[in-house]
């Protein structure tokens, strides 16, 4: 039995955003970390791990700068990485990002007894599509937003979020399952698994490697293969400072009540 998870390497939001002068986003000078669904769907595989000794392999598609962070995943516990990346799937949107990684997922080979799981969404696009369309390139059944995962043989009860509660769903292997942060609590590295890290195997998946994929096609993958293209990206004004107001009573209220009321608060 093999979990298959698909992780993806975000820009840090917390810090600059850099923005070239043609709109893009300049990913080369900003920190990037995983992304916190995706962390959510690492856990999920490592308790299924603990639970059944399946194989835990993590699938990430960027730069080669982004075998770093497969490689903390695997200090985390997953036993096998795959990075998928060349120049040619660059500028993939999420219909072609779909196509390039169910490629991926399908050559890793995924049977009866396997889940794939998949974050909800990325926090720099948060389409929430791309696990769902790999479900689909896949021919895979699929459960979404899940926030609670219970094993019993070949099946699996899902328990999914709704916006007004939850639903309970039962799903058969293989399956796809995309998480909530909701779902767990994502563990730390540890000493032993940062010691073995590098000595687990990394594979590099490029085109090469993916062009006899039946879903691997030039016209539907990278920049060209995109239907959808992000017209600018723009790092958000800074918000105003604070206002500090001294003293007390009733000219301090009057002074707050103006104050809220210029800006259309009251």
């Amino acid at each position: 039995m093999k979990a298959i998870v698909c992780v993806k390497q975000v820009p840090d939001t917390s810090g600059v955003v850099a923005v070239k002068e043609d709109g893009t986003m300049d990913r080369a000078k900003m920190a990037t970390i995983t992304n916190h669904d995706d962390l959510a769907a690492v856990e999920a595989a490592l308790e299924l791990k603990d639970e059944t000794g399946c194989e835990v392999i993590v699938v990430s598609m960027g730069p080669p700068p982004a075998e770093g962070m497969l490689r903390e995943l695997l200090a985390m516990g997953a036993d096998r990485g795959v990075l998928v990346s060349a120049r040619e799937f660059g500028g993939s949107d999420t219909y072609a990002t779909s196509q390039i990684i169910a490629a991926a997922v399908n050559k890793v080979g995924v049977d009866t007894d396997d889940v794939v799981f998949c974050g909800r969404q990325a926090i720099d696009g948060d389409t929430a599509q791309v696990g769902p369309q790999i479900a689909e390139k896949l021919d895979l059944p699929q459960v979404t937003y899940a926030a609670d995962i219970k094993k019993d043989g070949n099946k699996l009860t899902v328990k999914r979020l709704l916006e007004d509660g939850h639903m309970m769903l039962t799903v058969e292997t293989p399956c796809l399952i995309t998480c909530v942060q909701e779902l767990n609590k994502p563990r730390y590295m540890s000493l032993a698994g940062i010691n073995s890290a590098y000595k687990k195997p990394v594979d590099i998946f490029d085109y090469e490697a993916l062009k006899d994929e039946p879903l691997i096609d030039p016209d539907t993958i990278g920049l060209k293969g995109s239907p959808t293209n992000v017209y600018k990206s723009f790092s958000p004004p800074p918000k105003g400072g604070a206002v500090m107001l001294d003293g007390s009573g009733a000219e301090t209220c009057a002074e707050l009540a103006n104050l809220l009321n210029e800006k259309h608060v009251i």
